[in-house]
């Protein structure tokens, strides 16, 4: 989760990762952010998402991430 949340940081410093649960829903990240955050954490945990891992639930906390990380590494 360090990792992550390092990602995230540098994506966004502006923003608590940690306590904010409506990144998406808020409009706090934009596409631009989501595509780095795609990319990155693809390229730090050598994970593939599909069209259906793109959802809001996936993305609005840091958590939500650390879980779909989680189920796509397994």
């Amino acid at each position: 989760m360090e990792e992550l949340m390092e990602i995230l940081e540098d994506i966004r410093p502006d923003v608590d990762f940690e306590e904010c649960t409506t990144l998406i829903d808020d409009k706090i990240l934009v596409s631009f952010d989501i595509l780095s955050i795609i990319s990155e954490i693809s390229d730090a945990f050598d994970i593939t998402l599909s069209p259906a891992d793109i959802v809001a639930e996936n993305f609005n906390s840091a958590e939500a991430l650390w879980d779909m990380i989680c189920r796509l590494r397994d």
